[in-house]
């Protein structure tokens, strides 16, 4: 599949291609002035390596030339300083070239494995909240690091590799043909034959490599993903299932590696095989033109020594298109996983634009997940700006859901939702996240100081705004009593805080970024019930004059708020202050009713358990 419209990119994603080959040769444009000079050096000493038999060939001519002349001083000072020189000039001539090539690429691979990653990180980032979900974050990674790299190798193998060889072949060939024609001939053939057979084989072989490639994958992002919830297996006492199910996924692994090795060594042998058969056979046909007087010592020195010089380089070519192949299946596994089309996309008039008020509108909104049936038919609210709204509901009765579609991690797929009547499709991403402040039940720091975590919030802010913003938190305490205090680590997903911690520090990051819109989901949840009547106190300071909408799993964390939404099977089937609620005696005040240890039941049919 080649690059066209119909391949959906975000705006400001790099223009990367999603086809192996064209992802190598973009970037491979993108230093082809310094890859043109390697191309030339390494020419260069190619060319310098494969003419040395052919100095040394003149020298021996030279010197058995000069052994039957009676002056053999006088004969060895004059026919031996052409051969001579030359012989030393070409073997500078390589070394010089060679290194020179060499610097190149010791100062271009880094940074073009760098700029590889930095092009696919950032189109990664633009991926939908869906394609994160469905992908092991280990495996992403993994393909990145993968991918980088194949790259350069990919480079490495053609200039430094395929492209000097096909010189010395052709220098090579050029010389045993004015040595003596069929010997050319016989050598030649062999290795445009040998070649282009190992060619084939090694296509054969690439699925096998590309199969491989995923496996290894797929291994990390299993292993990423256990280290990740290593808490969780070790409370579970599933330490061993945990190592038996990597044993699945290496037994997988190595059944995959296994099987493109083999295929690759059964290669290896019918090459290494035919290679042997030539190396003798040149010899013995080098041996019998030499006795039969057709060619000289010299010449026959020079014609063995190419010839044993080809057969070595298409023996190890052989090597190297495995390996080639190789690295192309790691940029395939990368290019096809991660260059996809972009789900969610900023509209072309989309602006970074300004919410004033935070009045949110769902307008005739349809909406389901995948194949599914419809979710929301035809939805239509309207929450006016300031107003501080709870959403109540059993578990998959759409709440979430409608979190979602005004955070923007899914779209609508009829009818729109509007900020401040503006649709939330003129909005760039990054404009509307910017505006919108989210509190999850379970927040994820980064494995960064405390302060980095919470300046997250406002980049531009000063420490002395951090530490105000920690003290409505009620983080500022038990951040002072830490040994280094706000530069403190809190490791991976902040693991050394405890659930409150972590909150608290999610807490203190919103309250720092003070974005018009506030999105809580039981913010409180995981706190105890002295620290929670503290925050909540802090949170009704930090909601005033904002939009706020709160998922509520306890009731009584609503009760206060200005309008409670009830969602039942993703339609609202009631909605009113706390107190007109239970005055309807519907299904709010069954939930009421029904709450079990302040939490609502799970699902319709727990409810009316519980109410009966």
């Amino acid at each position: 599949m080649s690059d066209s419209s119909n391949f959906q990119r975000a705006p400001g994603a790099p223009v990367l291609p999603h086809t192996p080959f064209r992802f190598v040769l973009h970037f491979f444009l993108q230093f082809k002035g310094w890859y043109g000079a390697m191309i030339v050096l390494e020419g260069l000493t190619a060319g310098f390596g494969i003419t040395i038999p052919y100095a040394l060939s003149r020298i021996i001519h030279s010197v058995t030339a000069t052994a039957t002349s009676q002056s053999l001083a006088h004969d060895w000072s004059t026919t031996l300083r052409t051969p001579l020189l030359m012989f030393v000039f070409l073997c500078f001539g390589e070394l010089i070239f060679g290194r020179m090539a060499g610097a190149i690429h010791i100062r271009i691979a880094p940074r073009q494995r760098q700029n590889v990653t930095r092009h696919i990180y950032h189109y990664l980032q633009l991926h939908s909240h869906r394609y994160m979900s469905n992908n092991f974050a280990g495996a992403l990674v993994h393909r990145i690091s993968e991918t980088s790299l194949g790259v350069s190798q990919i480079m490495l193998s053609i200039i430094a590799e395929f492209w000097p060889l096909a010189i010395v072949l052709s220098v090579a060939v050029g010389l045993l043909l004015h040595a003596y024609l069929w010997l050319g001939v016989l050598v030649g053939a062999w290795a445009v034959l040998f070649i282009g057979l190992s060619y084939w084989l090694a296509t054969w072989c690439q699925p096998h490599a590309l199969a491989a490639a995923g496996a290894r994958s797929e291994t990390t992002g299993k292993i990423v993903d256990a280290v990740s919830n290593a808490d969780s297996v070790r409370l579970f006492a599933r330490l061993g299932y945990e190592r038996e199910n990597l044993e699945r996924y290496l037994g997988r692994e190595m059944k995959a590696i296994r099987r493109s090795n083999d295929y690759a060594e059964r290669i290896r042998w019918f090459q290494f095989s035919a290679a042997a058969l030539l190396k003798i056979g040149t010899l013995v046909y080098a041996l019998t033109l030499w006795q039969q007087q057709k060619i000289g010592v010299a010449d026959f020195v020079m014609a063995v020594s190419l010839s044993l010089m080809i057969i070595n380089e298409g023996r190890n070519i052989a090597r190297r298109f495995l390996e080639f192949f190789e690295y192309v299946g790691n940029v395939a596994n990368g290019v096809h996983a991660i260059i996809q089309p972009h789900e969610l996309i900023d509209t072309p008039q989309a602006r970074g634009l300004d919410v004033a008020g935070g009045a949110i509108e769902f307008r005739d909104v349809y909406f389901a997940h995948g194949e599914r049936e419809n979710l929301f038919e035809g939805l239509s609210v309207s929450i006016p700006a300031g107003q501080h709204v709870g959403l109540v509901g059993t578990s998959g009765s759409g709440k979430s859901t409608f979190v979602s579609l005004i955070l923007r991690t899914i779209d609508p797929q009829r009818g729109s939702i509007h900020v401040d009547g503006i649709d939330l499709r003129n909005f760039t991403q990054e404009a509307l996240h910017e505006q919108l402040s989210l509190i999850p039940q379970e927040p994820s720091l980064f494995h960064r100081s405390l302060r980095e975590n919470i300046r997250y919030g406002r980049l531009e802010a000063s420490d002395q705004e951090v530490e105000i913003a920690a003290r409505k938190a009620h983080a500022h305490d038990f951040i002072a009593q830490m040994a280094q205090g706000y530069d403190a680590l809190v490791g991976e997903r902040g693991v050394k805080l405890s659930g409150g911690q972590r909150q608290r520090i999610a807490i203190a990051r919103v309250i720092l970024k003070g974005a018009p819109v506030l999105i809580l989901d039981e913010a409180t949840s995981s706190l105890d019930s002295i620290t929670e009547q503290a925050i909540q106190e802090t949170l009704q300071d930090v909601m005033r004059k904002k939009t706020v909408i709160v998922v509520a799993h306890r009731l009584s964390t609503i009760a206060h708020l200005d309008r409670i939404l009830v969602f039942e099977h993703g339609r609202i089937v009631e909605q009113g202050s706390h107190a007109e609620l239970l005055e309807k005696k519907g299904m709010y005040a069954r939930l009421w009713l029904a709450q079990a240890g302040g939490f609502l039941p799970e699902s319709a049919d727990a409810l009316e358990d519980a109410v009966a």
